[in-house]
């Protein structure tokens, strides 16, 4: 039984040379390819009037000559509340431009492994409009040679969510695409839109699903006038996450962003929906070269020369962003003068906040692909809000938090343990999917041995075991440290 369109017509041109007119019409305005080893994006899934320019800016990062053998098209139900995940095995799907196949036996042998919440049921599909909206995008790229296969998620249980990404990350490899299908917050006004799309995008740029959970709560706990979502799609997006978790070769990056009211003839700024183009992409942490002199080896992991002036902005920045989190004023855009030299640099970045000694949060990312000073500015307000391990710091403890922001190097892979230097290298240790991170202060804090170090970051951060380490891959970082 092939599945017919639901929304051809409504959420785009019901007919093949219309529709091919505007797809080419929405990727001519897209924002070019940012992005290289294309894993999986997150687009928005109303109609193309409103959403088809993001939709576009999303798919426009994959390179056109890539070749997938699967495109894993994963959205929340929008009809119909069910337990787990429906995945559509009866035929394939009819679109104006002809059929998109499915792979129904992958998706019969997932309803056979997993019967606990994988379920072959087409119900869910008839009338869901979230995945059949980017099948399009999907067609004009990769024209043929692939398959799809459509799931659709109609629980927001985290822990299914969990058991649906255990069951999906074997298939989460070079030569399969995952689309995952969300919109943003839901009818709130603009500026209310702008402010909490921008957090719940943050949140999911840490990879950490977690801080995803805690920022849709927080959300709620706002009561924002019209919100009724600020991600129609978590679970999927939650399902995505819990695929990618310490994958430091995992990278997210935000592409694009606008919401409804920006539509200039039907924009209502009054009650608006949100949307991001975020794509996934892997990317190798090999950059520098390591080189033998003598006896010793020489690792290229240099750090930034950062002027005093440099210095305190960022230092202002990150004050000001956990100011303006904690004491819900939102809507106080961070002034910032002057962004040139090492403010606009694209790297990795950590905001650590001590309260009377004691760590009160930490949150960074590996690497980045937007200017320091606005990355200094996300992860300040994740560490003082969404550090899961914490509660949200108060009005009260703003007056005596200490705030250190870690500028981080590219980071190198290293050969023999001898080349990392406790105090001087932070260390990534990464193996099957796992990783784990320590930024060169811990073992000066801790007073480490290089084995501890290695030991201490593999059990406790990459979850395997302390010896672990003598069969993942190591790679060292230095930190230029503010404070």
């Amino acid at each position: 039984m092939d599945r017919k369109p639901a929304v051809a017509g409504k959420f785009y041109p019901d007919k093949a040379a219309e529709l091919q007119t505007e797809i080419e019409r929405l990727f001519s305005t897209a924002t070019p390819g940012k992005c290289k080893n294309v894993r999986a994006l997150i687009a928005p899934h109303a109609g193309y009037i409103f959403s088809g320019g993001v939709a576009a800016s999303a798919f426009a990062q994959i390179n056109r000559e890539a070749k997938y053998k699967r495109v894993f098209v994963i959205g929340s139900s929008h009809t119909a509340g069910f337990k787990g995940a429906s995945i559509y095995c009866e035929g394939d799907f009819i679109m104006p431009y002809g059929k998109e196949i499915v792979d129904t036996k992958l998706g019969k042998k997932l309803t056979e492994d997993y019967p606990s919440f994988f379920s072959s049921n087409p119900a869910p599909h008839i009338h869901e409009h979230s995945l059949e909206v980017q099948l399009p995008f999907v067609n004009y790229l990769l024209k043929s040679g692939y398959t799809i296969v459509p799931i659709i998620i109609g629980t927001d249980d985290p822990t299914i969510c969990r058991e649906i990404a255990k069951a999906l990350k074997p298939f989460f490899i070079e030569e399969n695409l995952f689309v995952i299908s969300t919109d943003f917050s839901h009818y709130p006004g603009y500026n209310d839109a702008k402010e909490r799309d921008s957090i719940t995008k943050s949140a999911i740029l840490t990879n950490d699903p977690s801080i995803l959970l805690k920022a849709l709560k927080e959300s709620y706990q706002k009561r924002i006038k019209g919100l009724s979502t600020s991600l129609c799609g978590a679970s999927a997006v939650l399902v995505l996450m819990n695929i990618t978790a310490g994958n430091t070769k995992i990278n997210y990056s935000a592409i694009e962003y606008k919401n409804s009211g920006d539509n200039s003839y039907y924009g209502d700024k009054e009650r608006v929906v949100g949307y991001w183009a975020i794509t996934v992409c892997e990317e190798s942490l090999e950059r520098t070269s390591v080189k033998k002199t003598g006896d010793e080896f020489e690792v290229s992991a240099a750090g930034f020369e950062i002027s005093a002036d440099e210095k305190e902005s960022l230092l202002r920045i990150a004050k000001e962003s956990i100011d303006v989190t904690v004491l819900k004023r939102g809507k106080n855009r961070i002034r910032v003068k002057d962004t040139s030299g090492v403010l606009s640099a694209t790297c990795g970045v950590f905001v650590t906040l001590h309260k009377k000694g004691r760590l009160r949060g930490c949150i960074g990312r590996i690497e980045s692909n937007i200017p320091l000073y606005k990355a200094v500015e996300e992860v300040a307000a994740l560490s003082a809000f969404y550090d899961s391990r914490f509660p949200p710091v108060s009005p009260e403890e703003l007056k005596d938090l200490e705030i250190e922001i870690s500028v981080l190097s590219p980071p190198v892979k290293v050969r023999e343990i001898s080349q990392i230097k406790p105090g001087v290298h932070g260390i990534i240790i990464r193996r099957d999917n796992r990783s784990g991170v320590f930024l060169p202060q811990v073992a000066t804090e801790t007073g480490w041995s290089l084995e501890e170090y290695l030991g201490h970051c593999s059990r406790d951060k990459a979850g395997i075991g302390w010896d672990g380490w003598k069969s993942a891959d190591i790679y060292i970082f230095t930190a230029t440290l503010l404070q």
